[in-house]
């Protein structure tokens, strides 16, 4: 079992990061911690071995292993062991983008997070500390750096409210990417080519694109095919808007020349000049 890690950095230009890390370590024993007025930074607490019961806003949740809570700043709460030991590791942060950061990742709202055992959140953390033990890292560049990919992988791979992890959906719609990779070029494909695919129910393809793409199967195509037009405006600058058009699914230039638009805020030709 791992014996106490603990690092505290020190205060200085760190703190004026958008991200940057207060403190992380580890609790090879955690003892009851009862905060009646919360902690001043965002809180992540998460189990190694054994579990434990963390109580915010009048709700108690179990944190067995393989599971951690996100705290945001102030929030009165509570945790204990349940039935003996309760190894924990734990990472405080702050910064000026974290609140966005956080609602762009869909990580805001607070809740028991769990991943599979295969999953890098069950070892980020620890490593994290590794290279905080091998490093100065004197201006908390590297911590900050660590932290913001934590956020990252926490999203990539958390479950949320018994759902499954992002990495696990997208291997569900791994074969209509990829075939949308080889047709998006084909003018005549749309949603129902596209349930064809995968062979599910047009609910649940689209639940399942909302949830890893947070837009539908026929926006993502779009999207994929406003994206080779990009590719080709910069790399072909004599080629016309309308055979570009054509290349990447567009029957007519003026649908696509106003879908590029809406896409991007500016016209195919004005996007063409920003890389002469």
């Amino acid at each position: 079992m791992d014996s106490l890690r603990r690092f505290a950095l020190t205060p200085g230009i760190e703190h004026r990061l958008p991200l940057f890390v207060e403190t992380i370590g580890t609790m090879p024993d955690e003892s009851k911690m009862v905060r009646a007025e919360g902690y001043p930074y965002y809180h992540w607490l998460q189990t190694v071995e054994g579990e434990g019961l963390f109580t915010f806003a009048g709700r108690s949740y179990a944190l067995p292993v393989g599971s951690g809570l996100l705290l945001s700043p102030h929030v009165p709460h509570s945790y204990a062991a349940v039935g003996g030991k309760w190894h924990t590791v734990y990472l405080t942060f702050g910064g000026p983008a974290v609140p966005e950061m956080l609602r762009a990742l869909d990580l805001s709202e607070t809740g028991v997070i769990k991943w599979d055992a295969y999953s890098p959140l069950a070892g980020f953390l620890h490593g994290m500390l590794d290279r905080m033990e091998s490093d100065s890292d004197l201006f908390g560049l590297n911590a900050s750096s660590d932290a913001y990919r934590f956020l990252l992988t926490l999203r990539q791979y958390g479950r949320f409210d018994n759902q499954a992890s992002i990495v696990h959906t997208s291997e569900k719609v791994r074969p209509l990417i990829d075939w949308i990779d080889r047709s998006y070029a084909d003018p005549e494909i749309g949603l129902s080519e596209m349930l064809a695919v995968l062979r599910l129910p047009s609910s649940t393809t689209n639940e399942l694109f909302q949830r890893t793409f947070g837009q539908s199967p026929y926006s993502y195509l779009v999207q994929y095919r406003i994206r080779k037009a990009k590719e080709l405006l910069i790399a072909a600058p004599d080629a016309t808007v309308k055979s570009i058009a054509l290349k990447v699914g567009f029957r007519d230039v003026s649908h696509f020349v106003a879908t590029f638009r809406r896409k991007t805020g500016l016209p195919p030709e004005r996007f063409r000049q920003l890389y002469k």
